[in-house]
């Protein structure tokens, strides 16, 4: 399926629905009640996963991949940003000490 716009959609103003970047309501009340569910259960969670982390056939790594796999729903992710040089290669940085002590006893005299 191509989800590509046409030149002319692309040149047509935007003409109602939603703002960009405003969630749509099932989203945000899905999210606002897993919320209220942690944070309602904060305290037995401590408990489940106890019992999880001892458990012969779990352990405590699946415990801790549990925690992680509800943090991603109540806590954002952040967004990975790469930083990159000149034609996309590394950046690179020049520190010149010389220069930076030159200028330095120059300035105290």
């Amino acid at each position: 399926m191509d989800n590509s716009k046409s030149k002319v959609d692309k040149s047509r103003p935007k003409t109602g629905g939603r703002a960009v970047g405003v969630p749509n309501k099932a989203t945000t009340l899905a999210r606002e009640a897993f919320a209220a569910f942690v944070d309602g259960n904060a305290h037995r969670m401590q408990e489940w996963l106890e019992q999880v982390a001892v458990d012969p056939k779990h352990g405590p790594k699946v415990a801790i991949e549990l925690v992680l796999q509800v943090s991603e729903y109540h806590i954002p992710k952040l967004a990975r940003t790469e930083h990159v040089g000149d034609g996309g290669g590394p950046v690179e940085m020049r520190v010149s000490l010389i220069e930076k002590i030159a200028a330095r006893r120059l300035k105290d005299g």
